[in-house]
């Protein structure tokens, strides 16, 4: 499976972005598909997961200010970033895979990776 991620950019504090993400397969019902980020010197960590059947899951930090869908027809997820802060600032990575055991998306490690995408949210 490959994935493309798009959308990234210089935005400022406050304003939208929709980054999306295109898979080279046809989904499967239960698989997953969801965006993480990486800030400089941290940790990669899940924002938002969608499985192709519709279950969503949100970071603590991507609740209430992002949203995650899918259009199957187009293999394609976007992931729309509203009210965007500086701290929002990192790579956002494409993954998929099956879904984790549980839904517990907090633990769930994907098999497949796009190459990421840089957004900067300037003060």
């Amino acid at each position: 499976v490959r994935l493309a991620e798009s959308g990234g950019g210089l935005v400022q504090t406050g304003d939208s972005l929709t980054l999306s993400c295109v898979t080279s397969e046809r989904p499967h019902g239960s698989d997953a598909i969801a965006f993480f980020r990486q800030a400089p010197g941290q940790e990669r960590v899940i924002v938002a997961a969608i499985s192709w059947g519709g279950f969503t899951y949100y970071s603590d930090s991507a609740r209430g200010r992002f949203t995650i869908s899918r259009d199957i027809a187009q293999r394609t997820m976007f992931l729309q970033m509203n009210g965007l802060k500086p701290e929002d600032t990192a790579i956002y990575y494409c993954a998929a895979d099956g879904p984790p055991v549980g839904n517990n998306y907090q633990i769930w490690v994907p098999g497949y990776w796009g190459q990421g995408t840089q957004v900067t949210v300037s003060s």
